[in-house]
């Protein structure tokens, strides 16, 4: 892990997420790329004129200022810290700076409220857990340690979820994460008995393990929905955190589209980690 991306807009949040970015920074020796996305309205940006122009000259260094003091923590002392201020309108263009820069990961803050205020750092990062070829760690709270030395991954043990198992394994093996397994049965939807439900997650430990080694490893739990299933198994084991497998596309018409990782992210008090199917 050599490149961990935290996007600011200056809310107690994203320091959340830029702290607990730092202490994974300091273990694995990593650059923080700190990315500000200004709001410069496309009137701004497209018109040459010398009054437009200044403007948003104006907004940019007052930006590149609260940035700098934002930065000022002591928790950053000894790390690289690479400041990066865009001119994008939305949050949904991290994933773009996170190609450009070759990024490993992506850490945000999430208010996880309920109601109307149910929506992430900058009402965005929902586009970017969904849309992100990378992980994207969602942090809910004030870090202390960010040891994860107990991880759940749930997936649905479908074949398109091996490579999601395989990145999460890379990570966490490098974390020395202990990652416990979770297939969640619903009473109705997707109801399988638990001879069908061995049969699939043999079938997919066969593909993304070659062996059965860690077949007595997958824990089956029954719930009636799938997030609080998650939630309450990585409660059980007393888990750091939760890694989930999620689609780029919207909807339910699968098991783990965006809305359950979404939905996780918003409403776990542990950290969650989502990997892209």
């Amino acid at each position: 892990m050599k490149k961990i991306i935290v996007p600011i807009d200056f809310s107690e949040h994203s320091e959340y997420a830029l702290e607990a970015a730092a202490i994974i920074a300091q273990k694995h020796d990593a650059e923080l790329l700190a990315l500000h996305m200004l709001e410069i309205s496309d009137a701004i940006l497209t018109h040459n004129t010398g009054e437009q122009q200044s403007k948003a000259f104006f907004l940019l260094k007052l930006a590149e200022k609260r940035f700098d003091q934002f930065l000022e923590k002591d928790y950053l002392n000894g790390i690289k810290i690479t400041p990066i201020v865009k001119h994008f309108k939305v949050f949904s263009e991290v994933n773009d700076v996170a190609k450009e820069q070759n990024a490993d990961l992506i850490v945000m803050g999430s208010h996880g409220a309920s109601g109307v205020k149910e929506f992430f750092v900058g009402s965005n990062t929902e586009k970017v857990v969904r849309h992100s070829e990378i992980p994207v760690l969602v942090i809910k709270h004030n870090p202390i340690l960010m040891d994860f030395e107990n991880v759940v991954f749930a997936c649905d043990f479908s074949e398109e979820s091996v490579k999601a198992y395989h990145d999460a394994r890379d990570v966490f093996e490098k974390m020395g994460s202990k990652i416990h397994l979770v297939y969640v049965n619903l009473p109705n939807i997707g109801f399988r008995s638990t001879p069908e439900m061995e049969k699939r997650v043999a079938e997919f430990m066969k593909k993304a393990t070659g062996n059965l080694d860690k077949m007595n490893e997958v824990a089956y739990v029954s719930d009636y929905s799938v997030e609080q299933g998650i939630i309450s198994y990585a409660n059980i084991i007393g888990a750091d955190l939760i890694a989930i497998a999620t689609h780029g596309r919207t909807g339910l018409a699968h098991f783990f589209e965006g809305s359950i990782s979404e939905d996780l992210a918003n409403h776990s008090t542990l950290p969650v980690m989502t990997f892209k199917i």
